[in-house]
């Protein structure tokens, strides 16, 4: 269930006035920001960012850049994007790093539907002009490359038919790679990469039963390395994005200094689909609201705009 809290009377009109006036004069009005685009979903996002064009000759998204700064900037950017678009720059930042950020492809990848995939996949093409994929293989070497462009190329089955004696066959298939220590077996991508949600988690469940271990688990037995790691990450991703998504805000939040990215990230592209589920899987783990934990841990016009897509106010 998505946190985004929208009014029930709208106008695109109206909202790019306020805007307007918001970034006019020698401040600007944060607080008026955050009180609309923190309560706008992506369609209406949409239209505001027209009209505001329409009637200021003018980006809105290029105006707020100008007006607003350091992380309270970079979130409101992000979510006043479109979401496609949003992955595509997300993604782009991930694989332009030193090191590419793979966690944030497998994200993208592994927990978006086959058709918000493709369109993040349009998206890139048409701001980048180039494909997602010919980047990422730019950027990565060996076995990562492998499994990531696997990844993002994918377009799964979304039915929720189970093949059980497929099933049968493939946890066997995993398991005898895992054992063998050959984690770069072909077999792993092909199943991770093509087979339906459903099926992966009939995969998932038939070798727990069996050897009494998650296949995320064993992948980082003795000594895991990066592309171990990746592994894990997909097979999480792929199997329960929420508790997924749980760890990594949570990774994010507690310990020496706040990982700004990675909440932004999770907090903008899960606001308007299923936040408030990850919210409570939160608190079940941590005995703490997300809002609080967020409250403590940011500070500003951030802290208000992240409260904002929570469903909280400051």
């Amino acid at each position: 269930m998505a946190s985004l809290i929208i009014p029930d009377q709208f106008s695109a009109n109206q909202d790019a006035e306020a805007l307007q006036k918001a970034c006019q004069g020698w401040g600007t009005d944060e607080k008026a920001i955050i009180c609309l685009l923190g309560h706008r979903n992506a369609a209406q996002r949409k239209e505001i960012r027209v009209v505001y064009e329409q009637l200021y000759q003018e980006d809105l998204i290029k105006r707020l850049e100008s007006e607003l700064s350091g992380d309270f900037e970079r979130a409101v950017y992000r979510w006043t994007l479109d979401p496609a678009d949003r992955d595509a720059v997300l993604a782009n930042l991930a694989i332009k790093k030193a090191e590419c950020d793979y966690n944030v492809i497998i994200e993208i990848s592994c927990i978006r539907c086959p058709e918000e995939l493709l369109a993040v996949r349009r998206a890139y093409q048409l701001r980048y002009k180039c494909s997602l994929e010919e980047d990422l293989a730019q950027h990565t070497t060996g076995d990562i490359r492998k499994l990531l462009v696997a990844l993002v190329t994918a377009y799964r089955y979304e039915g929720n038919e189970i093949n059980v004696k497929l099933a049968d066959t493939e946890a066997n298939i995993l398991q005898d790679a895992i054992k063998d220590k050959c984690f770069n077996h072909e077999e792993i991508n092909r199943i991770l990469s093509t087979r339906s949600k459903t099926q992966l988690m009939a995969i998932f469940n038939k070798y727990r039963d069996d050897h009494g271990t998650s296949v995320s688990k064993s992948f980082l037995e003795d000594g895991a390395n990066d592309f171990h790691k990746a592994l894990h990450t997909a097979v999480r991703c792929l199997n329960d994005h929420k508790k997924y998504f749980e760890k990594l805000l949570r990774k994010a939040i507690i310990g020496i200094g706040t990982d700004e990215d990675a909440l932004t990230r999770v907090i903008i592209t899960r606001a308007e689909k299923d936040l408030k589920d990850i919210m409570e899987v939160y608190y079940k783990k941590n005995s703490v609201p997300l809002e609080q934990a967020v409250a403590q841990d940011t500070s500003g016009d951030y802290k208000t705009f992240l409260l904002a897509l929570l469903g909280k106010e400051d």
